[in-house]
């Protein structure tokens, strides 16, 4: 009864941390994405701003919502495949752990926010930006469930 409890207690805030990561990433996203400083001289062929700023408040805000939640899921799974190697010492579990690392690196280089502050900007890709971040979040949260489920 007490593990059950603590289990359920461990996914309330696991699921509240998701939330407030979503929210505040949202909420960044919206205000950091807007095209306040001119366009470096590699940026010549972009389409106009009005263009770009419609594609940027959806698919990029969208991306950078889901790509900070797979960051969050990631840190998640290391951590509890860290707690799960220092129980068992499987060597499955090693594989287990560079494999969250992997998935934490990807979420981490795909990130905008990561992109932004080394000076790049992706535009006009569309749903193409962000659709790699929705099947890492659906794998993510997969391998997420079925850690905390056994």
């Amino acid at each position: 009864m007490e593990h059950r409890m603590n289990r359920n207690m461990r996914t309330g805030l696991l699921l509240a941390t998701l939330v407030v990561v979503a929210i505040l990433a949202a909420l960044w996203a919206t205000f950091t994405w807007l095209p306040s400083t001119p366009p470096s001289p590699f940026e010549h062929h972009l389409p106009p701003p009005e263009y770009v700023r419609g594609d940027i408040e959806l698919f990029y805000t969208v991306k950078t919502v889901v790509s900070t939640i797979n960051v969050t899921l990631s840190v998640f799974l290391l951590v509890t495949y860290v707690s799960i190697y220092g129980k068992t010492r499987s060597e499955f579990t090693i594989g287990l752990i560079i494999f969250s690392m992997v998935f934490l690196m990807n979420a981490l280089v795909s990130n905008p926010f990561v992109m932004w502050a080394f000076g790049f900007r992706a535009f006009v890709l569309g749903p193409f930006a962000m659709l790699p971040d929705l099947f890492t979040l659906v794998a993510l949260s997969v391998l997420l469930y079925l850690s905390v489920k056994y």
